[in-house]
């Protein structure tokens, strides 16, 4: 027997004005989806169990049958796998977005515009990452580029009880109460509110600009984690598989449990 799950990750969307508050999904023409919907059988599944934040990494872990309260430690040592960055387990890992804030304000009072930077390119983003690294890269903390906005940040030996907020969870706020909270919080807030100043001057950003495309001006670090202890997906299961995903998420949790990655 083989199987395939397709996970559209996200799809559901929120409703659009435009759309007479419709979400897109409900707009679109899905012709195959109808299809196995008219042809299946439909049904509800919890992935994120009570108590747990909601989000691709711990929904994910449940579809793939990792419990997430027993095996997820955090986001970013997953994406780590996928980019192929070694973990040491004194290390904790943390995703580093490089957003765009609004200009004119002290850092606290900055809104928070895209977290994404208009899906910055994986080429502009490295040179943006590049200049991260020759400003913060020390003996303990590496940066690592990643892929379009997500990066990555190593603190070896760093703490681990931070409160760190996701980007996308705060688009349109001023980003001042959601700065990092925690042991050594200022090392982390520091390198966010420097990032700014010389990232705002970057000539990728001012080309950005001339473009019309947002700047990302800023890289916010959250998503921390340690190195994961996943089983083996045969050893489980005793089944083979194969992950294909456009996300380093995704991916890395697949290398994780020891399936392929195409």
């Amino acid at each position: 027997m083989k199987y395939i799950v397709v996970l559209g990750d996200g799809m559901a969307d929120y409703p659009v004005a435009e759309l007479g508050n419709k979400t897109p999904l409900q707009c679109a023409s899905i012709p195959a989806i109808d299809y196995m919907a008219g042809k299946g059988t439909l049904g509800m599944v919890k992935t994120v169990p009570e108590g747990m934040p909601p989000g691709s990494d711990t929904a994910n872990l449940s579809v793939m049958g990792y419990d997430p309260r027993k095996y997820y430690s955090g986001r970013s040592p997953f994406e780590a796998a996928s980019m192929g960055v070694d973990i040491k387990n004194t290390d904790v890992t943390f995703r580093c977005n490089v957003v765009t804030l609004s200009e004119d304000e002290p850092y606290e009072e900055k809104i928070l515009l895209d977290h994404s930077s208009d899906e910055i390119s994986s080429a502009e983003a490295r040179e943006l990452i590049i200049s991260v690294k020759e400003h913060f890269d020390s003996e303990d903390i590496k940066f690592y580029p990643g892929i379009s906005y997500r990066h990555l940040m190593i603190w070896n030996n760093g703490p681990y009880q931070w409160h760190l907020t996701p980007p996308h969870d705060i688009i349109g706020r001023k980003v001042g109460e959601y700065l990092p909270s925690g042991t050594q919080k200022e090392v982390i807030e520091q390198m966010m509110r420097k990032s700014y100043d010389f990232l705002s001057e970057h000539p990728i950003n001012k080309q950005r600009i001339a473009r019309g495309l947002k700047p990302a001006n800023s890289i916010w670090i959250w998503g921390e984690g340690k190195k994961p202890l996943l089983s083996s997906f045969y050893e489980k299961y005793k089944l083979k598989g194969t992950v294909i995903s456009a996300v380093d998420l995704i991916k890395g949790i697949g290398i994780c449990a020891g399936l392929e990655s195409v």
